[in-house]
């Protein structure tokens, strides 16, 4: 999940995937709706189903004048509420703050459509430029003292006040985010303050396009069909239409994204090219070239380590971490080092079963023998895989069709939840792969559901959901409009595209994100959906991971895209059997990265750069990284934390988070199973809907009566128990 917080009024911006081109389908249009490009970015969304984008009506060019003008609109409102002549009580300062800035967060929210997949040079200019003002209006508010002044009376009035808890947490919420963003710091303070702010969103800006760059400019390309050996059929399409994409009609093209790239290092045989392939992807971002992103990191991370010390925090990471369930670094670090042994005990496994396995390969070829090394993890991982469990993953694809699955999400969704997915036709889109949904329930609409499943130009890799806008109840009923973005390479026309089981699972992850965005019950849009801390927003779509693949999914959804037929049982088992087969692999690829982000964070100073690439050596050494494993998003290439502050100092939430997936599903298991009603119905009523109205841990205990039994997750990933 990719979020972008905005820090005023409805405060749920996000980056959000799209392309170049609408859909061609008949667009629905609202006569007393939006009719320039300017207010298609501003103007309240009207017509069907509670209000959709107006994609049809957005131009490039009307990006810098909108987003300026709405500034100037939420200056007019902040004025209004600092000149009030009345003492400051939640009414006419919290709500009145609330209901600000609507019309900027409804440009912002299709400026990330933009920025995040229609980074063309026009977007990419575009984006340079205003990302800095962007930041600079973001201290504007947030140094607004007369502002400040008036949240905090209400803030230490509060107790006194008649509010209802969720307004006494909104006060709490809004007061915490402009202290600890420096709202109460000296001019002096605020004017450097505002200087790093800027500096820091032009470098997060240079280092997401320098990433896309080098994602988009360096490509694999086969020439001859014999060095596709090993490759299955499916990603040989894929390869095939990428080819012809880029006007290389008869050869073969992997692109530098995990989507391709993964499976490719998976299944090819030609270790000379797998090296190839995993040398281009792992140095993205670290080609000593105009996109390298080497030096920008030093520089964010000096900047960060300056605004600690400037907020009153001995490090960027205690700053990130304390508005967190975590609270400090020191219990992060905890539960990741206390799965870090197990999982690397577990890796040498591992590596010690594939050299074996290549060893006998090499005596059997009369090859030189060789050691095994990053480039070839996942190939003889595979092998062993199907030596030990007798699965073969090309196999387990061909039951696992992307438009199957999604139904079987829908499907899912409703047994445990209750909801609808109708295909709605006529709204306007980004591009025409995206499809829309009305989401209902009792015949009620909750929400509408925009799906963007492959990769293209421009658009980043990965998967993930955002808002378009979120649920409220403050000035009327609004329903929420949710996204999933993929990236999956799509065939040849006509063909079904498959996915992998990890595939599968992450489209029920993301899914999980947009369902606790759909399924949120709150009065104010800052407290709504997925607007919650850093590391429980990744609790419920891990949550969701499970249903994917219980029997009742996999029996109805994942059937052979030529026979009909259902996934066999016997498959599906040997499939679970292996449950944690490469979990070694998978723990230490993704904590490794994890903590690296926090070593280096509290490591940084402002005296002296750090050299990522250096930090990285010394860091792996330090927790005894195996050498056949390097981290999952190596630096220069590690959005997450460098291209915003968004999971800074932070990547350790999806641990965090999943302890407490593991712990809820042990909930499921003691009453029944996933499909328990009386289970669901608790889920939907203790976490789903609540968003941040009340704290995360309140919410957990809501669900299990308890807090987490960390040892859950250990149980969960196959590893021994201390």
């Amino acid at each position: 999940m990719e979020r972008r917080d905005f820090v005023v009024g409805v405060a749920v911006s996000a980056a959000i995937a799209g392309c170049s081109k609408t859909a061609s389908l008949p667009v629905e249009t609202d006569p007393a709706g939006p009719t320039s490009a300017l207010d298609a970015l501003l103007a309240p969304w009207t017509g069907s189903y509670g209000g959709t984008p107006r994609f049809d009506l957005v131009k490039v060019e009307s990006f810098k004048p909108a987003l300026l003008q709405g500034m100037d609109l939420i200056r007019a409102e902040m004025q209004k509420i600092t000149d009030s002549s009345e003492a400051a009580t939640f009414a006419n300062t919290i709500e009145a703050f609330e209901d600000s800035g609507r019309a900027l967060n409804r440009g912002m929210s299709v400026f990330g459509v933009y920025t995040s997949n229609l980074n063309d040079k026009q977007v990419q200019a575009l984006e340079s430029e205003m990302s800095p003002l962007l930041a600079a209006f973001d201290d504007e508010i947030i140094q607004n003292s007369k502002l400040f002044q008036r949240i905090k009376a209400v803030q230490t009035d509060s107790a006194s006040a008649d509010l209802t808890p969720e307004q006494q947490r909104l006060v709490d919420t809004h007061f915490r985010r402009f202290e600890r963003r420096g709202a109460g710091l000296d001019e002096a303070q605020k004017i450097r303050l505002k200087a790093i702010n800027q500096r820091l969103a032009s470098l997060f800006t240079n280092f997401s396009q320098n990433q896309l760059a080098d994602e988009e400019g360096y490509i694999l390309t086969i020439d001859s069909e014999a060095d596709l050996a090993g490759v299955p059929d499916s990603l040989r399409a894929g390869a095939a239409q990428a080819a012809k994409d880029r006007e290389l009609a008869g050869k073969w093209v992997f692109t530098n994204t995990r989507s391709s790239m993964e499976p490719f290092l998976s299944y090819s045989s030609r270790r000379d090219l797998r090296e190839k392939g995993w040398r281009m992807w792992v140095n993205r971002g670290n080609n000593d070239d105009q996109h390298d992103n080497k030096a920008i990191i030093s520089e964010i991370l000096q900047l960060r380590a300056e605004r600690a010390k400037l907020l009153g925090y001995p490090t960027h990471a205690h700053w990130i971490i304390a508005n967190n369930m975590a609270k400090t670094p020191d219990a992060a670090l905890a539960l990741m080092m206390k799965v870090w042994p197990a999982a690397v005990a577990r890796a040498r496994e591992e590596v010690a079963d594939m050299q074996a396995l290549a060893d006998q390969e090499a005596v059997a070829t009369k090859t030189a023998d060789f050691m095994i090394e990053p480039w070839d993890y996942r190939y003889f991982a595979e092998k062993v895989r199907l030596a030990k469990y007798a699965i073969d993953q090309n196999e387990v694809k061909e039951y696992l069709q992307l438009d199957k699955l999604r139904e079987g999400m829908f499907w899912a969704a409703n047994q445990v939840y209750g909801l609808t997915f109708e295909l709605v036709s006529g709204l306007p889109v980004f591009h025409p792969d995206v499809t829309v949904y009305e989401v209902q329930r009792g015949g009620k609409r909750v929400g509408m559901w925009y799906f963007d499943p492959y990769a293209r130009k421009g658009k980043r890799s990965g998967a993930w959901m955002t808002d378009y806008r979120a649920q409220e109840q403050f000035k009327g009923a609004v329903t929420p409009i949710v996204s999933n973005n993929s990236n999956f390479v799509r065939g040849q026309p006509g063909e079904p595209v498959l996915i992998s089981w990890d595939d599968a699972t992450t489209m029920f992850h993301e899914f999980g994100h947009a369902l606790h965005g759909l399924l949120s019950q709150v009065s104010y849009p800052t407290l709504a959906g997925t607007n919650v801390k850093r590391d429980f927003v990744e609790f419920p779509s891990q949550v969701n991971e499970y249903w994917f693949d219980t029997p009742e999914v996999l029996n109805r959804y994942a059937v052979h895209y030529k026979t009909g037929k259902a996934i066999p049982k016997e498959l599906v088992d040997k499939v679970l059997a292996a449950k944690n087969f490469n979990q070694g692999f998978a723990t230490v690829e993704y904590l490794a990265s994890a903590l690296y982000d926090m070593k280096i964070h509290l490591a940084a100073t402002t005296d002296k750069a750090i050299n990522s690439g250096d930090f990285e050596k010394k860091a792996m050494a330090e927790i005894g990284c195996p050498r056949e494993i390097v981290m999952r998003h190596r630096p220069t290439q590690f959005g997450h934390i460098f291209a915003d502050d968004g999971y800074s100092a932070g990547y350790y939430v999806y641990i965090w988070a999943d302890a407490m997936t593991a712990d809820v599903y042990e909930g499921f298991m003691e009453k029944g199973g996933l499909y328990n009603h009386d289970a669901c119905k608790l889920l939907e009523e203790s976490i789903m809907r609540v968003g941040n109205s009340i704290p995360p841990d309140e919410a957990f205990r809501r669900f299990r009566g308890r807090d987490v039994d960390t040892n859950a997750l250990m149980r969960d990933r196959g590893f021994s128990v201390a």
